[in-house]
C-alpha cells in the first residue's frame, strides 16, 4: 500500500500527504460538522455544516502546509537544500538535507513557523470580524482558523525538542555552550519531559471520564520518540565528522555478470558465498547493483528463467559516492533515501560498498572506544 501521495510543487519543494492525513482530516471534518458548529449555530442546514466543516478542515492544512513553507524557505536562503515537505496525522514536516551549521541559523529557522502560524491567525482573526454582518459561515471557519492557527504557534513554541520551541531552545545553548551535542541532550531531555507531561494530563483526563486523554498521550509519545530519535542521531553525525567514504566502504565485494540466470545467482553466490548485494559487471564496466530483496521479489519458478539484467538496478540509477564523500552526508542519503546501500565509485572504477549496517558498526566501536 501506498503511504504518501504527491500533490504537488511550490517554490520547487515537493509537497506530500501522508495517509495519515487522511485519518485526521476525516475526524476533523466530523467533529466540526457533527460537533462544534451545530452547538455554536443551531439554524444551518446539515449540508451547510459539512460544507463549512470540510472547507474550514482544508484551510487547516493549508495553513499547517505554509508553517512549514516557512520552515523551508529560510532554510533555503541559509543554502539548505529541502526535499520535501508532507503533511501527516499530526501536522506537516520539512524533510531538510542537513541540520543547521550554526545557532543562529536554526534560530530563524525554528522561529519562522510559529511567527508564520500567529501572523495566519491574526489574519483570520480579522477576517472574522470584517465578515460577521456580510457571511456568518465565513465568520464562523475565520474564527475558529484564527483560535487553531494561535493555538498551533503557542504550542509549537513549547520548548520540547524537536519542536520548533525545543529547537529554539538548543539553538540558544549551542550559541552559550559552543556544543551542539549538549546542547541537543538537554533540548531532548526537555522534550521528553513535556511528552510525560501530555502524556499524565491526558491519562488524568481518561480517568476523568474524557476519552479525549487519548489524544493527548498519542501525542505524548510521539513526541518522545521523536525528541529521543532527534538525539541519536545529532551523536551518530558527532561520530561521523571527518570520516569519508572509504574509511567506512567495505573493500571486499562481490561481481556477477548480468547475464547470469536468478538461479544461478542464488546456487553460485548468495548462498556460496553468503553476501546479499552484488555489484553486476560485464567486462570491468559497472552495469547495476543486484540485492537479495531484488531475488526475492522473483517468483521462485520464474529464477532458471529471469536474468540478473532484468532485476537489477541499472547503473543510471543508482546513489554513488566518490571515496572522499563525507560520512555524515552518506548517513543522511542512507536514510532520506531508505536504501541499505551505497557503491563507492572512482571513475569508471568501484573502489567499494557501503552498507548501513557498516556505518552502523563503525559508530558502535567509536562509541564503545569513546572516541
Amino acid at each position: 500500500m501506498k503511504h504518501s501521495w504527491r500533490i504537488g510543487k511550490i517554490f520547487g519543494i515537493d509537497i506530500y500527504i501522508d495517509s495519515s492525513w487522511i485519518v485526521i482530516f476525516v475526524l476533523f471534518s466530523w467533529v466540526l460538522a457533527g460537533n462544534y458548529f451545530p452547538h455554536k449555530y443551531t439554524t444551518w442546514s446539515p449540508s451547510l455544516y459539512w460544507l463549512v466543516g470540510i472547507a474550514t478542515s482544508l484551510l487547516i492544512f493549508v495553513s499547517v502546509l505554509i508553517h512549514e513553507l516557512a520552515h523551508s524557505l529560510v532554510a533555503i536562503t541559509q543554502g539548505e537544500k529541502v526535499r520535501n515537505i508532507t503533511l501527516f496525522i499530526l501536522g506537516g514536516v520539512a524533510q531538510i538535507s542537513e541540520e543547521p551549521k550554526s545557532p543562529m541559523k536554526e534560530f530563524f529557522m525554528a522561529l519562522v513557523g510559529p511567527l508564520a502560524s500567529l501572523v495566519i491567525g491574526i489574519i483570520f482573526f480579522v477576517l472574522a470580524v470584517l465578515s460577521r454582518g456580510l457571511n456568518v459561515q465565513v465568520s464562523a471557519s475565520a474564527s475558529y482558523l484564527g483560535l487553531i492557527n494561535v493555538a498551533l504557534a503557542v504550542f509549537n513554541l513549547m520548548p520540547g525538542f524537536p519542536m520548533d520551541g525545543g529547537r529554539i531552545l538548543r539553538s540558544i545553548i549551542w550559541q552559550l555552550s559552543g556544543n551542539l551535542n549538549k546542547a541537543t541532550k538537554i533540548a531532548s531531555k526537555t522534550g521528553q519531559g513535556f511528552a510525560f507531561f501530555l502524556i499524565f494530563i491526558g491519562i488524568f483526563q481518561i480517568f476523568r471520564g474524557s476519552l479525549s486523554g487519548l489524544w493527548l498521550i498519542f501525542i505524548g509519545w510521539f513526541l518522545h520518540s521523536a525528541a529521543v530519535r532527534g538525539y541519536h542521531r545529532v551523536i551518530m553525525e558527532s561520530m561521523l565528522k571527518g570520516v569519508r567514504a572509504e574509511d567506512l566502504m567495505n573493500k571486499d565485494f562481490e561481481t556477477v555478470r548480468s547475464e547470469m540466470t536468478v538461479q544461478e545467482l542464488v546456487d553460485d553466490h548468495v548462498l556460496k558465498k553468503k553476501e546479499r548485494v552484488f555489484f553486476v559487471e560485464d567486462n570491468n564496466n559497472l552495469q547495476g547493483i543486484v540485492c537479495l530483496e531484488d531475488v526475492k521479489a522473483v517468483p521462485r519458478q520464474e529464477w532458471p528463467l529471469k536474468k540478473v539484467e532484468e532485476i537489477m538496478t541499472p547503473r543510471e540509477k543508482l546513489l554513488f559516492v566518490s571515496p572522499e564523500a563525507d560520512g555524515r552526508k552518506i548517513l543522511n542519503s542512507l536514510t532520506a533515501k531508505d536504501i541499505h546501500q551505497i557503491p563507492v565509485i572512482e571513475g569508471d572504477k568501484i573502489r567499494g560498498i557501503i552498507c548501513r549496517s557498516d556505518v552502523l558498526r563503525f559508530i558502535q566501536l567509536r562509541s564503545e572506544l569513546g572516541a
